[in-house]
């Protein structure tokens, strides 16, 4: 059992390009803050630094809005052309009320706007997509890091999400590698020797969380290490966090 991790932000990353080293720039952001990455180290990344090294950009002036953008940019009091780039990153729109769009995007995954951000990009006429498959970046990572460091080191991608009947943000693993996104407890015991028949823990979205505390939006660390965190190596991707549509109840 896990008896108590740390926190380790790493500072002094640079403003990311398109096609920038990812992995080179986080071990030599690590060396310049004196720290040293391990093997058993989970990397928490931030979905934007990924997103901008795969030059996910949109440039707003190049979209031209449909007419369904246009009528829900009205409803919705939003760039017609930011709707229509929601638009095409989404599976499903969930609700469209009360000037939030909230849908289902490509990934699964339910959020405001499918991820779509124009802020920290450049002024407001570019907006940046989420990584197209965050779980690709992940493994990525994870094996840019095991080549240079011969370090295993789990990747975490995470971005920030509301959640219904609760106010305030978190962050969540969009995509992952080499960590077991789940801790499932089914058929062990409780403390009182109570049967366990249905606790799951999402291990990877409470370690996004917890990173999340020095990830922020304004202090400029991108990646945050966590050590001393006991999991299971694996190779399953954050998908498996999504719940099936025939065991959700709300929608």
């Amino acid at each position: 059992m896990t008896k108590g991790f740390s926190l380790i932000p790493i500072t002094g990353m640079p403003v990311i390009k398109p096609g920038d080293d990812l992995v080179g720039l986080i071990i030599e952001a690590a060396r310049s803050s004196r720290v040293k990455i391990r093997s058993g180290d989970v990397a928490v990344v931030a979905a934007k630094i990924v997103s901008k090294a795969e030059s996910r950009f949109v440039v707003l002036s190049d979209i031209e809005p449909t007419p369904f953008a246009y009528g829900a940019a009205k409803t919705l009091d939003k760039d017609p052309r930011v709707v229509e780039i929601i638009l095409k990153e989404t599976l499903r729109i969930i609700k469209m009320e009360r000037g939030k769009l909230i849908v289902e995007n490509m990934h699964g995954v339910i959020c405001a706007n499918a991820g779509v951000d124009l802020s920290n990009v450049t002024g407001g006429d570019v907006a940046l997509l989420l990584p197209e498959d965050p779980d690709a970046s992940a493994k990525s990572l994870h094996e840019g890091i095991k080549e240079r460091l011969k370090a295993e080191v789990a990747v975490i991608i995470t971005d920030t999400v509301g959640r219904p009947w609760r106010d305030g943000l978190v962050q969540v693993a969009i995509g992952c590698y080499g960590i077991d996104p789940v801790k499932d407890y089914r058929g062990g015991c409780d403390s009182m020797g109570m049967s366990l028949e249905a606790t799951i823990i999402a291990q990877a979205d409470e370690l996004s969380s917890a990173a999340g505390l020095l990830l922020g939006k304004t202090e400029g660390v991108p990646v945050v290490l966590i050590r001393g965190y006991e999991y299971e190596t694996s190779a399953d991707s954050a998908r498996k966090l999504l719940r099936k549509p025939e065991d959700d109840l709300f929608r």
